[in-house]
Order: structure tokens, then C-alpha cells, then sequence
């Protein structure tokens, strides 16, 4: 995942760990998912710069939604939805944050390790988040009220910068 505006950080993602590229005879494929940033001219500026950005290593994937902090679970359907549609034969895909390092090697060694899973069975792998629940503090960007989640407690989860599915759980 990415934001319209952070062009060095995806430079650097280019090459270094997310470098397209064999390994062990599997392809790492790249692709960078947005919205739009915010209106008028700084909209058009940067869209435009992503369009350039486009044409040059074809690896975005922009949608026409404001890209906050808000709408992270619109852009992470939007782009399940489109893995679903347009890569249905991908065995796993790493879906991270363009601020975190992810060995991308050792993702590819481990799941050729896994017995019996080419990706046709549930995988779901990241930070395991537990024992925590909605944090009350009106002012806090996380903040979560009742109505939306009566428990003071989550289910656990994978959190954080990253996680790896198969491509029967995406």
C-alpha cells in the first residue's frame, strides 16, 4: 500500500526488497495500491505524477478515493477485489506498507516449504494481535465508540505493516 505522495519511498521499494525478480523459481511481482490525494490542484498534480509514474515501471494501482487513514479498508477490498478479477492464478501475494522491509526471499523459501499448499488452501500469516480491544479516547485517531464495537475486546488478528495470504484466502 501506498500514498499518492510517497514516490521516494516506492523508489526505494523498486530496489530493494520488492525488486521484480526470480528467486527459487518464483516470480516476486510488484504493485503498489492508491487513492487520491486530497482536491483541486494538489489532486491533479500528483495524479498526474502517478500516471508518469504509471507509464514508467507499470506498477500502480489507483482508485478514485481519498487516500486517509480512514479509508485503509476501502483500499484493501478494492484491491482484493481486483487480485480476485485480475491475477486469479496467483498462489500468494505479501500485501505491505510502503514504510516496512519484507524479506521477500524468505517468504518464497517458506512457502515452499509448506506441505500440501500451493496456495489452494487458507493461508493467512503476519503480527499476531491479541489480548487487546478499542481504544475509548475520543480524541485519538483510532478512536473506536460502542456503537461500532460494543466489546472491549478484539479478536486476534494480523496487524501492522504486512501479511501474506495464499491465493485460495485473498
Amino acid at each position: 500500500k501506498s500514498s499518492p505522495a510517497n514516490y521516494e519511498r516506492r523508489e526505494v521499494l523498486r530496489k530493494t526488497w520488492a525488486k521484480e525478480r526470480w528467486h527459487k523459481g518464483v516470480w516476486i511481482r510488484r504493485l503498489f495500491i492508491s487513492g487520491t490525494s486530497d482536491v483541486g490542484y494538489e489532486k491533479e498534480r500528483l495524479n498526474k505524477l502517478l500516471q508518469l509514474e504509471q507509464q514508467e515501471f507499470g506498477d500502480i494501482l489507483q482508485w478514485d478515493f481519498s487516500d486517509t487513514f480512514y479509508n485503509l479498508t476501502l483500499k484493501q477490498i478494492l484491491f482484493l477485489e481486483w487480485m480476485e478479477r485480475s491475477c486469479p492464478k496467483a498462489h500468494f501475494l505479501f500485501n505491505g506498507d510502503d514504510d516496512v522491509f519484507a524479506n521477500t526471499n524468505n517468504m518464497v523459501e517458506y512457502l515452499q516449504s509448506l506441505e500440501g499448499n500451493d496456495g489452494s488452501k487458507h493461508l493467512f500469516a503476519g503480527h499476531l494481535i491479541q489480548y487487546v480491544g478499542p481504544i475509548r479516547t475520543v480524541e485519538s485517531k483510532y478512536f473506536v465508540p460502542v456503537q461500532v464495537h460494543e466489546s472491549n475486546s478484539y479478536p486476534p488478528y494480523c496487524g501492522g505493516g504486512g501479511f501474506l495470504l495464499s491465493g485460495f484466502s485473498a
